[in-house]
């Protein structure tokens, strides 16, 4: 199963690179795939942005995968 996580895009820079914000981890990815502007959600995954969120489903696909990592931790 491959999993693409949620993040926040706070920059573009030159050559279709985005800097985005995962909640707790900043990285650059390739935007490619997507037409985004700063602000904006994007699900990444092996390093590209695949698909625009609305900032909703950024926020509560985020807030599951937090969910879903603390129960595991639980264990």
């Amino acid at each position: 199963m491959c999993i693409a996580m949620p993040a926040e895009v706070l920059e573009i820079k030159e050559g279709n690179i985005g800097v985005v914000d995962f909640g707790d981890l900043q990285q650059e990815v390739r935007l490619d795939l997507v037409d985004v502007s700063v602000g904006e959600f994007v699900l990444v995954h092996v390093g590209f942005a695949i698909q625009r969120l609305s900032r909703e489903e950024g926020l509560e696909t985020r807030e599951v995968f937090r969910q879903v990592h603390a129960a595991m931790m639980e264990e």
